[in-house]
């Protein structure tokens, strides 16, 4: 055995989430068997980003260094055997972006230890990995608690001489969300034809972009559910219910090789329809009400919907005009819900310990102390070639059968950008 019989490090009461500018504290521990002579005892508090171009391979491409500080424990002497201790304290930069471990890239916070030994004597090394949340508030991006509503119109030909048309319209109550909290989806479908339409499908999406050589892009269901379809010359209506999972935070200040967006995506097979929402997670919730009913809510009676399509082209106008009218309102049954089971172990995030005198599950803990969730989980690679869209990997696709076949995605969901009216809300990959 060696002189060396334990070389830690250890935190002040034992954290481990920090915030960007706080102190960050803690001890050295070294017990030796027998007496060690030395140069140098120091330790670093270090925080950096590494891209990698395959799955789960240390060998960054690209890198970026957040802050390297290192402390000077002892100079050259030799340390007798027994315990030692040494106190150190490090102050955490106020731009530290939040830590997150993904399958092509990692942001890293950790503090290393070393003991630098006699010239042909081995070097004693240790290190501890601590994390940073740089929450996100919700209530600093613009309109986040506007209704959020998109609605596409597809042709829809029956019979092989007759042609009408699906309005698909979907909306959600809010455009951000905390983790736990529900995100309440309504859809409206007006199936302006002769044919029953296929199920609808509403999945939550996360896409996570990372910048290597070129940008690649991971992309996994978080949530499914699956409606019924719509029956012939029908106007139904959908409403569902998502709990949003334990999930990192959209974006991640600070940090310019990852970038993480989130989408609710509304879709059917026949006719091949698709909307899709943008969605924000973050760490304080939304305080605002909806300024117009969310789903759930039936608006007053003789009003008209928030969305009103747009009239169809005249040769489906023609087509309609001497076709059966609408029916009543008929409400979607669900028919199947990815949350129903429970979900794998696939993202594990790290809690905060409440603050003493708090009490769990109360609003004041909950914003003082927001989970911090630093995996992502499986994901589906796509990499970004030229101008074209991203092209799927050889990698199997984990996504719900339907997709399989289905082939999605292959153009990324719009940014942040382009959903939020260009507005600049420093969100976005930077090129």
């Amino acid at each position: 055995m060696g002189r060396v019989q334990l070389f830690e490090i250890r935190l002040s009461h034992g954290r481990v989430v920090y915030s960007p500018g706080e102190p960050l504290a803690g001890t050295v521990r070294v017990r030796l068997g027998a007496p060690l002579p030395f140069r140098a005892i120091r330790v670093t508090c270090l925080g950096s980003c590494g891209v990698s171009n395959k799955a789960n391979d240390a060998a960054w491409v690209v890198e970026e260094s957040y802050f390297n500080s290192s402390l000077s424990l002892a100079d050259k002497g030799s340390l007798p055997a027994g315990e030692h201790s040494f106190p150190f304290q490090f102050l955490l930069p106020a731009t530290a972006p939040t830590s997150f471990e993904g399958p092509f890239g990692r942001i890293v916070h950790q503090v290393r230890a070393t003991i630098d030994t006699a010239r042909f004597s081995k070097d004693h090394k240790c290190s501890l990995v601590f994390y940073i949340l740089s929450p996100l508030n919700l209530n600093s991006i613009p309109d986040i608690e506007q209704p959020n509503v998109a609605s596409a119109t597809k042709k829809f030909s029956y019979k092989l001489v007759k042609t009408g048309s699906v309005v698909l319209t979907a909306s959600t109550d809010l455009r951000g969300y905390v983790v736990g909290q529900v995100l309440r989806l309504q859809a409206d479908i007006e199936n302006q034809s002769g044919k029953d339409t296929s199920p609808v499908v509403a999945s939550l999406l996360q896409k996570v972009s990372y910048k290597a050589k070129r940008w690649i892009y991971d992309v996994r269901t978080i949530a499914e559910v699956e409606g019924a379809g719509v029956k012939a010359w029908r106007h139904a209506q959908w409403q569902e219910q998502i709990l949003v999972p334990a999930l990192p935070q959209s974006a991640l200040p600070g940090c310019s090789l990852i970038h993480i967006d989130y989408y609710l995506q509304v879709s059917m097979k026949v006719p091949e329809a698709t909307v899709t929402l943008p969605i924000f997670v973050g760490n304080i919730a939304v305080n605002h009400a909806p300024l117009s009913p969310g789903p759930g809510l039936e608006p007053p009676a003789g009003t008209s919907p928030s969305v009103v399509p747009s009239a169809p082209p005249q040769e489906e106008a023609e087509a309609v005009a001497g076709s059966p009218h609408f029916s009543d309102l008929v409400s979607l049954s669900t028919k199947s819900h990815s949350q129903q089971q429970p979900p794998p172990a696939a993202l594990h995030s790290v809690p905060v310990a409440p603050e003493p005198g708090a009490q769990d599950g109360s609003p004041a803990t909950r914003s003082l102390h927001p989970p911090l969730c630093v995996s992502t989980g499986a994901t589906v690679p796509y990499f970004a070639e030229g101008f074209g869209g991203p092209v799927p990997t050889t990698s199997a696709l984990i996504l719900p059968p339907e997709y399989s076949s289905w082939g999605y995605p292959y153009e990324a969901p719009p940014s942040y950008e382009q959903s939020c009216s260009g507005a600049d809300l420093g969100l976005t990959p930077r090129s």
